[in-house]
């Protein structure tokens, strides 16, 4: 069975006779195959072992460190992915070439061969996003839905607001969930522009901008072993690029099988790298060729060949496409607890009324201090005057207008 090695030199892969080797015997056979000493070895299956930097943070990631530990029993088997971080330098085997006995010369090649032959696949080792930080309450109504009203059963996702920091932290403020039908295996996204208007209209009045994707994979996907499909892979790379920000960020929200045998709600952030973004934008990505099932989910299908690793290949590892982003969490400005846009239940106007009187003892400016509130004002209200004045009452938390308060009360009573 092949067992794919992860380092920051790239994604290569050892070949194992025996399924039932132990953790030591596979550090053997990594000597062997890639060079590197196994007196040299740290290996774990958290991705996070390429993060660190000292002997000490590595030392933390013990999940493999027993040498008489039977790999079976980490769950790893053909096709698995591991994580190495080693002491000191190698150098990267590259493929064998045999040489055409015509030499160079008499052999034509197309622009499109010399293209091909320059476009290198390398790994982008750094994110421009130093961390991403989510709002609490953001977080918890997303996987909240997703986890039970959803069962992980379809996918689900929404666009990530919040601000970039000139050191590149990224705080998400609220998720605005577009219209979209989701399967197992696809998100669709049924995109309003005119409410995409009005969602960036408001986010504007309070500072914040779009600054990522957000997706659940299912529990249908947890049995497969990748950590972005290539369809996922695809529509990350589409929305990265359109949104022009460097630190853009993509996260995933899946279940994951804890130490007692529970499910927990598991997050992980990534950025799409520079390289794939370049790909998705000259065209190269094969957007089509993996519609039938014909081609590994693991892997993206090129429409030319691309060099990787040495090698000229034509499908490319889609972790090579991914650099982890460190996740944090944080208490932002703003509350979550007004029913949310586009989901199975719609949002109708008498909300407005449960919601101010179930928040009857706070400040006004506390009671609209809602993403998904001021979205449902946005309905109503004025984009122009009304609602700047609003958010700009949002964002400094300043008193709300006698008059501003009096207008939505009556729209709640009306309801």
């Amino acid at each position: 069975m092949i067992i794919r090695v992860r380092s920051r030199d790239g994604i290569e892969r050892v070949s194992i006779d025996n399924p039932n080797i132990t953790v030591g015997q596979l550090k053997t056979l990594i000597e062997s195959q890639l060079l590197v000493p196994a007196s040299k070895q740290t290996l774990s299956i958290n991705q996070n072992l390429l993060l660190v930097k000292t002997p000490n943070e590595i030392a933390q990631f013990a999940d493999m460190s027993n040498p008489h530990t039977p790999i079976s029993s980490l769950n790893i088997r053909h096709g698995s992915m591991i994580f190495l971080a080693y002491d000191g330098s190698r150098e990267v085997a590259g493929p064998k070439r045999i040489l055409n006995p015509a030499g160079s010369f008499g052999k034509k090649m197309t622009m499109d061969d010399l293209i091909a032959k320059q476009m290198r696949i390398t790994r982008q080792e750094k994110p421009y996003c130093e961390l991403v930080s989510f709002d609490r309450d953001a977080a918890n109504a997303f996987q909240h839905y997703v986890n039970e009203t959803l069962a992980f059963a379809v996918k689900r996702g929404g666009f990530m607001y919040g601000t970039v920091s000139e050191v590149g932290k990224v705080e998400i403020d609220f998720i605005y969930e577009p219209p979209q039908v989701g399967t197992e295996e696809r998100l669709v996204l049924m995109r309003d522009s005119d409410e995409e208007k009005l969602v960036d209209a408001i986010a504007m009045g309070l500072g914040m901008r779009r600054v990522g994707f957000i997706f659940t994979q299912t529990v249908g996907q947890n049995k497969k072993d990748y950590t972005m499909s290539n369809v996922e892979i695809a529509q990350a790379v589409e929305l990265h690029a359109e949104s022009g920000l460097k630190e853009w960020v993509t996260a995933l929200v899946k279940l994951k099988v804890n130490e007692e045998g529970e499910a927990d709600v598991h997050f992980e952030a990534f950025q799409v790298s520079d390289m794939c973004v370049r790909l998705f934008k000259e065209g190269w990505f094969d957007l089509e060729g993996g519609k039938d099932g014909e081609v590994d989910p693991k892997v993206s299908r090129m429409k030319k060949d691309v060099v990787v690793g040495g090698k000229d290949v034509r499908e490319v590892d889609n972790d090579f496409f991914l650099v982890v982003v460190k996740i944090f969490d944080h208490q932002g400005p703003l509350s979550t607890t007004f029913p949310i846009e586009n989901r199975a239940t719609p949002v109708a106007m008498r909300a407005l009324k449960s919601h101010l009187d179930r928040t009857m003892s706070l400040p006004f400016v506390k009671r609209i201090s809602d993403f998904h509130l001021l979205l449902a004002l946005c309905r109503i209200l004025d984009i122009n005057s009304d609602i700047p004045t609003l958010t700009q009452c949002v964002r400094t938390q300043s008193a709300v207008p006698e008059g501003y308060q009096i207008l939505i009360q009556s729209m709640a009573n009306a309801a």
